[in-house]
């Protein structure tokens, strides 16, 4: 890596994304604090674990269908602006959530909730690419994405606290929990129009030279990229739609285990709310170190599908192991490594279709794969949330999400995109 490479990216870095971190840790949050309302929610409510498990992966079905569309408004007005309307939308919808008095609703503003969030994370990553090299894309996804975990370990405990408001002020636990989780998704949307820059051309934070030097290599790696080149085409490669299931099975696992974690400790420990959010937070610490040293391994290597399937294989095993776990130190055990393992592949993953897509199919073949690959997140909890009101166990439906993960690892392996040189 030549000295300006190394300047620039390490100005990038700092600059954009411990700012997108934040942003990406509040929305995680936001999709994912159901699983923790489930503890007070589903006994107020009356809903059961199917109609809980439905309307957790409600949030997947809006997701889906506003995917493309968001990002393709994105790619038009630019990320800056989009950003920040789709972050003061969510937070309201997200705050909304306190009026949900029965199924109906809960569908409801889930569905919302994903139509809402649908644009951001696709949004990021093609703006990520619109800004980094391709020899330092899996590390910087990676980075960036470390916000999923680390909203679990954050989240967690925060999330169980706020359970612990029951009945203060009138309000139940688990809507101060999404009222106060709400609210600074509104105001980073703001912040959002200050900060962020829509084009390197436009970075006063970089001099002159490196200007010059960033858009010129980004502008040579687009002239590079003949994979596919047009949006209309992203809907037709084949490469595209093994991403999107390789993701569909990544998401299964990922959404499947987060929203029925919080209930999973309950059924084998007993123990406090608070509690619940410290146990649940450690597959996340675990799972925010590795997928870091594996995007960085994967740069150095230029090697995308074993860094992607390796981490699936491992991850499907481990949960063969929490299916037939009957206490919580071997469940939480397995679950830690089944979730590094899905969270691990991230970096390596998303750095795969930056390498065969460019300019407006930048735009849909990212939107394309998040949302196909998203409904794993509606299928995953709602698999595992059917297994047990039929069955009264998480066994089953731990064992479908693992297949799940594990034909991902497989499918993986089938991609051929752009190899990036070892550096």
């Amino acid at each position: 890596m030549s000295q300006i490479e190394t300047t620039v990216v390490g100005k990038l870095t700092w600059r954009l994304i411990p700012f997108l971190f934040l942003l990406y840790i509040v929305a995680y949050l936001d999709r994912i604090n159901v699983g923790f309302a489930a503890l007070q929610m589903k006994q107020q409510l009356a809903l059961s674990d199917a109609v809980y498990g439905l309307g957790a992966g409600m949030f997947f079905a809006g997701y889906f269908l506003f995917q493309v569309p968001s990002n393709l408004v994105l790619q038009k007005v630019g990320a800056r602006r989009w950003i920040a309307f789709l972050m003061a939308v969510w937070g309201i919808v997200s705050a909304a959530m306190v009026v949900v008095s029965g199924a109906r609703s809960f569908y409801a503003l889930r569905f919302l909730l994903g139509a809402a969030e649908a644009g951001f994370f696709p949004g990021v990553i093609l703006y990520l690419k619109n800004w980094f090299p391709a020899q330092a894309r899996a590390r910087t996804v990676a980075r960036f994405m470390t916000a999923a975990p680390l909203s679990g370990v954050v989240g967690g405990p925060l999330s169980g606290a706020l359970l612990g408001l029951h009945l203060a002020g009138g309000f139940a636990g688990w809507q101060w929990m999404f009222l106060m989780e709400g609210i600074p998704a509104v105001l980073l949307g703001g912040v959002t129009l200050v900060f962020l820059v829509d084009r390197p051309e436009e970075a006063s934070w970089l001099s002159s030279e490196e200007k010059d030097w960033l858009v010129a290599t980004l502008q040579r790696e687009r002239e590079e990229l003949t994979v596919v080149s047009n949006a209309f085409g992203a809907f037709f490669s084949a490469p595209i739609w093994m991403l999107a299931l390789v993701y569909f099975g990544l998401n299964t696992v990922s959404y499947g285990v987060s929203l029925w974690l919080p209930t999973l400790i309950r059924s084998l420990s007993g123990v406090s709310n608070f509690m619940i959010g410290m146990l649940s937070a450690i597959p996340y610490i675990a799972a925010a170190v590795a997928m870091v040293a594996v995007g960085l391994h994967s740069d150095r290597s230029g090697e995308r599908r074993w860094h992607t399937a390796v981490p699936a294989f491992m991850g499907a095993l481990a949960l063969i192991v929490a299916a037939y776990s009957t206490s919580v130190t071997p469940a939480i055990v397995a679950i830690s490594v089944a979730t590094v393992g899905v969270f691990s592949m991230m970096g390596p993953f998303w750095a795969t279709p930056t390498s065969l897509l460019s300019g407006a199919a930048a735009a849909a073949g990212i939107a394309l794969i998040n949302s196909v690959g998203n409904l794993g997140g509606f299928v995953g909890p709602y698999v595992i949330g059917l297994v047990r009101t039929s069955t009264g166990q998480f066994k089953g439906g731990l064992l479908l999400v693992g297949a799940a993960l594990a034909t991902s690892g497989a499918v993986a392996l089938l991609v051929k995109g752009k190899r990036d040189a070892p550096r």
